[in-house]
């Protein structure tokens, strides 16, 4: 992080990426006459503990986000796999049953499988984002990203890490509607499905993901990120706290699934076919599935299954991720990567 030789003008000295205001802004005090000189643009290289600590941070954030949401989170996949009719009192009752067959322990069944896909997941997402925004800046080290680029550089982000972890997604699907005779833990589920359905069966629902992490991820970062930089420009606040970046991250979660979902719909179905006896046809592909599911479940029982359950557990998993990776990187900038202003 970088800090500003002079206090006077400034309202907050920070150029960060995800502190205290915004990503890369700078933000004067009213009336201040100062400039900051302008640059030549360049890539900036960062340094082995700029990269480390940045997937520290996402890591952290995405262990804890997911894991308070994990209960919801595996109920609305045994929905978004199934023809069940979805209600809140459907729920409530798998909820239930859940938990009087499994015990509390049952109701995170398949976490460990999501916490080996979300911490490589959500650490490569966050960190190759700064790194992004760094490529498609347009003046070294200072600058808000245009909103276009805004976009661009969660997007990327976002398949930079589905890419890399999409095998560990699909396990973790599996496990979460899964009993435990079927899969006992993550390395059996890993050997079972490749000795039974083969290699392949790891990237099934893989095309649907890429096109649904575009918009989401882009929309998730690009709210986020707007929101605090709207904050502090119209309230011109030296400081923005973690109440106001939950609220920020709950509304980008919000945007960004409601966009995407009948994609996540799809890519459950892909994902889960085949466990119980030979595949459908209707679920070899992407446009073959989301067909089948319109026509015999129609589009708000079908393709938005479960939307209002993601309405619930998507701002809050959202809204902490960002949250605690900002926290995090605060942190780090002030205690590791000698902050000393």
């Amino acid at each position: 992080m970088v800090k500003s030789k002079s206090r006077d003008g400034i309202l907050n000295g920070d150029i960060e990426q995800h502190g205290d205001i915004t990503h890369g802004e700078w933000y004067l005090k009213a009336g201040s006459s100062k400039r900051v000189p302008s640059k030549k643009h360049h890539v900036e290289i960062p340094g082995p503990m700029d990269i480390i600590t940045s997937l520290a941070s996402g890591a952290t954030a995405g262990a804890l986000a997911k894991t308070a949401i994990a209960p919801l989170d595996r109920t609305k996949i045994i929905f978004q796999t199934s023809n069940t009719r979805f209600t809140i009192k459907g729920v409530g009752k798998v909820l239930s049953q859940t938990f009087k067959s499994n015990g509390f322990i049952g109701l995170f069944r398949g976490n460990s499988a999501t916490m080996a896909r979300v911490i490589p997941y959500a650490s490569l997402q966050f960190a190759s984002h700064e790194q992004y925004k760094k490529l498609l800046r347009q003046e070294e080290g200072k600058g808000a990203l245009p909103p276009v680029r805004r976009f661009i550089a969660g997007s990327l982000a976002g398949i930079t890490a589905a890419l890399l972890t999409y095998p560990l997604d699909m396990v973790r699907a599996r496990l979460a509607i899964s009993q435990k005779q079927k899969y006992t833990g993550l390395i059996n589920a890993f050997v079972r499905i490749y000795e039974q359905e083969g290699i392949r069966t790891f990237y099934r629902g893989y095309v649907p993901t890429l096109i649904g992490i575009v918009p989401y991820a882009g929309i998730s970062f690009f709210t986020y990120e707007t929101c605090k930089k709207l904050f502090s420009e119209h309230f011109n606040q030296q400081h923005i706290t973690p109440l106001h970046r939950l609220a920020f991250g709950a509304c980008a979660g919000l945007f960004g699934q409601s966009t995407t979902y009948p994609l996540d719909i799809i890519r459950r179905r892909m994902q889960a076919d085949g466990m119980h006896g030979e595949r459908r046809k209707e679920y070899a592909h992407i446009w073959t599935t989301a067909k089948y599911v319109y026509k015999t479940e129609g589009l708000k029982k079908g393709l938005f299954k479960g939307l209002s359950m993601n309405w619930v557990k998507g701002p809050i998993a959202v809204g902490i991720s960002f949250t605690v990776f900002d926290v995090m990187q605060a942190f780090f900038d002030r205690h590791v990567l000698h902050d000393k202003t």
